[in-house]
């Protein structure tokens, strides 16, 4: 893509992924990720915040004064926040009930203010839009990878209270692993959680290591040889 845009989309998808690089968010990441569709719910909701709040923070980063850039980042983001809350409870309020707080505590992730402030405050609207949705779509994956194993190893299901988002349609998306599946307990506690995202964290590294290559011989690395 022009003007960048490949590497802002491959750097919140990847490289600079906030769960796997930056350990941003890890709360909501933690406590919420026990199912794909929770993960899935929250991810989306985060990621509406981290768009509308990274173009509204690129609108006016030429008319607010450094000395209240925070205070003012964080207003409009609990604006948004408390938008997308009131929309969770008026049309998923099933999936609203199971996030809880982790929907206002939306407001408290460091991934929004810190986009807000190192990318949306310096670049245009485009390019901030195009942050927060890479960004909040690489959290989302994030949590639906992690909620999504967790809740097959812990429970043996998939799409388990797919309704909730998406209709009474959706209760036949539910796949399971076999009523004598025992379930492994400690998937779905949150040990499970700890592990589940350090795993993640390892792939991501050891991909990391194998697309880059291996490291050039440097002259300085051969030992010489004794006679």
């Amino acid at each position: 893509m022009a003007d960048g845009y490949g590497k802002i989309v491959t750097d919140g998808l990847w490289s600079n992924n906030q769960a796997l690089v930056a350990l941003l968010g890890l709360c909501p990441l933690l406590a919420v990720s026990n199912t794909l569709i929770n993960g899935l719910g929250l991810g989306l909701a985060t990621t509406a915040v981290l768009a509308m709040s990274n173009v509204s923070v690129s609108i006016i980063r030429n008319w607010v004064r450094p000395e209240i850039r925070l205070p003012v980042f964080v207003l409009i983001i609990a604006s948004f926040v408390t938008t997308v809350e009131l929309v969770m409870n008026a049309y998923f309020h099933g999936l609203y009930k199971v996030l809880g707080i982790f929907i206002p505590l939306i407001v408290t992730n460091c991934t929004i203010i810190g986009r807000a402030e190192a990318f949306a405050s310096r670049n245009p609207v485009p390019r901030a839009l195009v942050d927060g949705l890479s960004i909040g779509l690489g959290f989302t994956l994030v949590l639906m990878v992690l909620g999504g194993s967790r809740e097959l190893i812990g429970q043996g299901t998939l799409f388990d209270g797919a309704h909730l988002m998406f209709g009474e349609a959706a209760r036949g998306w539910r796949l399971t692993l076999g009523e004598s599946y025992p379930g492994i307990l400690l998937a779905i506690l949150p040990p499970g959680a700890f592990m589940g995202l350090g795993t993640l964290i390892a792939l991501k590294n050891i991909i990391d290591k194998r697309l880059r290559g291996p490291r050039p011989a440097v002259a300085g690395d051969v030992e010489p040889a004794t006679a």
